[in-house]
C-alpha cells in the first residue's frame, strides 16, 4: 500500500511519474488468495483510470481496460464487473469523441458474454444505447433498448432497467417523438420510486423531465426540474451541472424575466460556473431586456458553439428569435401613428418582406392595433382603446330575460 500512497501523493506534482507507479502496481502478478494485493491493484486501477481521464488520454485508458483481463480472471465476478464498469464509465464520461467508444464497448460486451457475466453484459449494453444515441445511430439505439429491456425485466434489476428507460426517453426526444419520450420517462420514474437512486442518476432524471416540460412550453415546471438537476450534479462535481445552470437561465429568458438571470448568477454559483456558456445566456438575456434583435443575432454569431451545438438551446432559439423580433418591432413603432415599412426594415436591419410579414402576423395576433397600407407601404397605428362592452352587456341582459320568460311560461302552463 506504500507504493499506492506514494503514487497518490505525486499525482498533482508529477502526473507522469504517478502513472508509472500505478502501472507498476497493476502489472504485478496476483493470486486469488492475496486479498491485500487484490485490493491494492483495484484501487490503483481506479486512480489510474481517473488520472488518464483528467489528462484526456483516451487511447491509453482504452488500452488499460483491455490489458486488465488476466487480473479480472483472478477476482470474483462481482468485483470484476465493478472494476470494468467503473473504468468504462470513466472512459465514456470523458466525452473525447475519439471514435474508440463504440468499438471498445462492443469488445467489452463480447468479452463479458464469453465469460458468462450476464449482469456486466446488460450494464455495458445500457451504456451502448447512449453511445449510439450520441453518435446519431437511433435505429441501433432503439433495437438495443428493446433487446436489453426484455432481459432486465426477467432479471428484475430495477436500477439498470431505469437507466435503459431513461436512455429510451432521450432517444425518442431527439427523434422529436415527445409523447413516447414522456411515456418512457414516466416508466423510468415509476421504477425509480421503488429503489434507491444515486444523486447522479436522479439528476439525469430531473434533467430529462425539465427538457420535456420545456418542449411543452411549461417553463416554470421545467425551471424547477433543472434546479433540482443542477443541485444534484453540483453535489457530485459533475460537468453536467453547467448544463443545468444554462437551462435554468434559458427558462427565465423564455418566461420573459431576463432580470432574473443576473440574480441567479450572483454569488458562488456565478463564479464557479463562469465561462462562455454562461456568457452566451447572459448576452441573450440582455438582448431580451433591450428588445433588440441585432444584439440577439450578434450573440448567436459570437457564441455559435455554445448555443447552436446544444440541442436543448437550439430547439428554443427559433421561438426566442420570433418573440424578440415581435418585441423589437413593437418598440420601434410605439412612438409613431404612421410609419413607412421600409424605415422599420432599415432600422431593424432586416429584409422588407420579412418585416411586412411579421407586422401582419402581429396585427392578426392583436399584439397592437393597426393596418398595413400595402399600396403606399405604410403602417398605420391606432391608439389602443378599450373595447366597448355595451353590446356585450346588452346581449347578456337579453339572454337572461329570455331565461326568465321561459321559466314564467312553464309556470303559467302548470296553472292553466
Amino acid at each position: 500500500m506504500e507504493e499506492l500512497e506514494h503514487a497518490s501523493s505525486v499525482e498533482l506534482k508529477d502526473p507522469d511519474q504517478a502513472l508509472k507507479l500505478y502501472h507498476s502496481i497493476t502489472s504485478q502478478t496476483v493470486t486469488s488468495d492475496d486479498e491485500a494485493k487484490i485490493k491494492e491493484v483495484e484501487l490503483a486501477l481506479s486512480s489510474m483510470g481517473k488520472l488518464l481521464a483528467k489528462q484526456n488520454k483516451a487511447k491509453e485508458l482504452a488500452n488499460l481496460i483491455k490489458s486488465i483481463r488476466p487480473f479480472l480472471g483472478v477476482v470474483s465476478k462481482a468485483k470484476a464487473s465493478k472494476i470494468v464498469r467503473e473504468l468504462v464509465d470513466t472512459f465514456l464520461d470523458m466525452g473525447s469523441k475519439t471514435g474508440l467508444e463504440i468499438p471498445l464497448c462492443l469488445e467489452c460486451i463480447e468479452w463479458a458474454k464469453s465469460e458468462k457475466r450476464t449482469f456486466l453484459t446488460q450494464a455495458l449494453e445500457a451504456r451502448l444505447v447512449l453511445l449510439y444515441h450520441s453518435n446519431g445511430d437511433y435505429t441501433q439505439a432503439l433495437n438495443t433498448v428493446n433487446r436489453v429491456m426484455k432481459v432486465l425485466k426477467k432479471m428484475d434489476d430495477k436500477q439498470l432497467l431505469m437507466e435503459v428507460q431513461l436512455s429510451e426517453s432521450k432517444v425518442y426526444h431527439t427523434l422529436g417523438n415527445v409523447p413516447k419520450a414522456r411515456a418512457a420517462l414516466t416508466s423510468a420514474r415509476t421504477t425509480a420510486n421503488s429503489i434507491y437512486v444515486p444523486p447522479k442518476l436522479q439528476s439525469a432524471l430531473d434533467m430529462q423531465s425539465g427538457i420535456l416540460h420545456g418542449e411543452e412550453k411549461d417553463f416554470k415546471t421545467a425551471f424547477s426540474y433543472f434546479y433540482e438537476a443542477f443541485e444534484g450534479y453540483d453535489s457530485v462535481e459533475h460537468p453536467y451541472a453547467l448544463d443545468g445552470l444554462k437551462y435554468m437561465l434559458l427558462c427565465k429568458i423564455m418566461l420573459g424575466a431576463p432580470d432574473d438571470v443576473q440574480a441567479l448568477l450572483t454569488g458562488k454559483m456565478g463564479l464557479k460556473y463562469s465561462g462562455r456558456g454562461i456568457d452566451a445566456m447572459k448576452a441573450i438575456a440582455d438582448a431580451g431586456k433591450k428588445r433588440d434583435i441585432s444584439i440577439f443575432n450578434k450573440t448567436i454569431a459570437e457564441y455559435d458553439d455554445e448555443l447552436k451545438k446544444d440541442p436543448v438551446v437550439q430547439n428554443h432559439l427559433k421561438a426566442l428569435y420570433d418573440n424578440l423580433l415581435e418585441k423589437n418591432l413593437v418598440r420601434i413603432i410605439e412612438p409613431y401613428s404612421r410609419v413607412q415599412i421600409a424605415h422599420v426594415a432599415e432600422t431593424i436591419n432586416l429584409a422588407y418582406d420579412i418585416v411586412e410579414k411579421k407586422l401582419s402576423q402581429i396585427i392578426l395576433d392583436k399584439k397592437f392595433s393597426g393596418i398595413l397600407d400595402q399600396g403606399s407601404g405604410v403602417l398605420i397605428v391606432y391608439d389602443g382603446s378599450e373595447s366597448d362592452q355595451t353590446y356585450t352587456y346588452a346581449l347578456d341582459t337579453i339572454t337572461h330575460m329570455g331565461i326568465v320568460v321561459d321559466v314564467l311560461f312553464k309556470k303559467a302552463q302548470k296553472l292553466s
